[in-house]
């Protein structure tokens, strides 16, 4: 009887390998003959399972319709003239939203300029409707963030915003997002000591590495155990009590989460928020690890960029177990001098020991950058590549894109949105545009670049990880069962 029940196992067993194998066979001959036809593209990709998104600010992501919607239902006010919204009335200009909804500007013309300024504020922030001539598309991304800041700081719109973003992973088939998140506030370590920020700036002006090391050092024993500790606890509490009562994680859906800093603060304070950056992440299971942002062409980004590198270095010797990952190399030719995106990915892989890089678009112009790619091969540094992001900021796409580079050297990749909100843009759309630009990344490149997603996520609890792992192979395997039936002469 037991031999009888083993072969009708073994027959199910390899049956079923049989029809999954035929199936695939069918997903990549359809997969190829649509790369083409971008309608029939957009469903496919659109159904395609797409595991996570690695590299994804939140209040980036979060679209503009949202944050108006918000700030018109606080009734703020807004300057006509250049736009600004604030909570009070800061000059003659400005308008509560509510003044707007009918404004006569001729005897019998009455505008419903709440509209027209509705429109005047998607258009500040985000890339809707831009036209890449009337101003510089780095500087059009990147100073949306402080337009919207307004309706980004209060709890309520953090809950919106990521409950906002969780439905809309759901309805496009992604099942984790590693976000990164907000600052944390660190003001009750204290003011330090000023003479701290001078000798930095003496390290960066002579690249020496034993002062600024030794300054970092003394800053870290400087700052109180207890006040570190507290501060990265209170927000700890804050995050995980939020994720919990927002149901984040659920049988379709998980959620982690990244501290970052800002890069183009003063050194010493700089120093002060990575420090509870990796406090907090260290103690708390849901932050899986660290990063660094705003814009890498910064002259203060580039001054300090030396010293940043050293700074993640030094809190590796204080918190071996935080990984993080790094933006370097969103440089491109005629933002900084050649000579500048020369190292930045190095110094973030080999002198920080990122985990993961983010953008990386200046890889060909490193001075070593076979030898880096081999390294990052060797040590399974992934690569988070940022189609889109990079098109749009940088004017860097197609064949100009290093994106080749890393898969020739076999670097991990994993696919991402960066902000989509901003750019008006999704996941979908991701895949959609590596598709069309690199024929010769199969689907099987492709697939094996989703599971990327979740293999090099940082999430700490194995269980979780292996979890996702499990899902993302039964909605490959119903999406491939869909296409293949759908599809089967193909």
């Amino acid at each position: 009887m037991k031999k009888v029940l083993f072969f009708a196992f073994s027959v199910i067993y390899l049956t079923s390998c049989c029809n999954c194998a035929k199936n695939k066979a069918v997903v990549e001959k359809y997969f190829e003959s649509i790369r083409d036809n971008a309608a029939e593209l957009t469903a496919f990709c659109a159904r395609m399972p797409k595991g996570g998104d690695l590299h994804h600010h939140f209040s980036g992501s979060v679209y503009a319709e949202t944050y108006i919607s918000y700030v018109v239902a606080q009734n703020y006010f807004i300057d006509t003239i250049n736009l600004r919204v604030d909570t009070f009335k800061r000059n003659v200009n400005c308008l509560q939203f509510s003044q707007l909804k009918g404004i006569v500007r001729y005897p019998k013309d009455t505008i419903n300029y709440l509209s027209v300024f509705t429109q005047k504020l998607m258009q500040k922030w985000s890339v809707k409707d831009y036209n890449g001539v009337s101003y510089p598309s780095d500087k059009q991304f990147f100073e949306t963030f402080s337009g919207f800041g307004i309706a980004n700081n209060r709890l309520s719109r953090l809950e919106a915003g990521l409950l906002e973003l969780k439905q809309r992973a759901i309805a496009e088939n992604v099942s984790y997002i590693e976000t990164m998140f907000t600052g944390i506030p660190a003001d009750s370590i204290g003011t330090l000591d000023t003479n701290y920020n001078k000798k930095l700036t003496e390290a960066v002006r002579n690249h020496d590495t034993d002062l600024a090391w030794a300054t970092l050092d003394k800053m870290y024993t400087g700052i109180s155990e207890v006040r570190r500790k507290q501060c990265a606890d209170s927000f700890n509490r804050y995050l995980a009590d939020m994720h919990s009562r927002l149901k984040m994680d659920d049988s379709n859906f998980t959620m982690r989460y990244q501290n970052y800093v800002a890069r183009v603060g003063k050194p010493a304070d700089v120093f002060k928020n990575l420090i509870v950056c990796f406090e907090s992440a260290n103690s708390c299971s849901l932050i899986v690890g660290v990063n660094i942002v705003a814009p890498e062409d910064n002259e203060t980004s580039m001054r300090d960029y030396w010293l940043h590198m050293l700074m993640f270095k030094y809190c590796h010797t204080k918190y071996k177990d935080v990984k993080y990952a790094m933006h370097a190399g969103e440089l491109a030719l005629g933002m900084v001098k050649p000579e500048e995106r020369t190292w930045h990915i190095n110094a973030a892989v080999r002198s920080a020991g990122a985990n993961r890089i983010g953008h990386g678009v200046d890889l060909p112009h490193e001075y070593n950058s076979y030898d880096l790619l081999r390294y990052m091969a060797k040590n399974n540094v992934a690569i988070e590549i940022n189609l889109y992001s990079n098109e749009f900021i940088l004017k860097v796409k197609e064949g100009q894109h290093p994106i080749s580079l890393y898969r020739d050297f076999k670097v991990p990749i994993v696919i991402c949105t960066d902000d989509a909100g901003v750019l008006r843009s999704d996941m979908t759309h991701q895949y959609i545009l590596l598709a069309q630009r690199y024929k010769n990344i199969s689907y099987a490149e492709i697939k094996q670049y989703v599971f990327n997603s979740i293999e090099y996520s940082f999430i700490e609890e194995p269980a979780v990880k292996q979890k996702l792992k499990a899902d993302l192979t039964v909605r490959f395997d119903r999406f491939e069962n869909m296409i293949a039936a759908i599809h089967p002469g193909k």
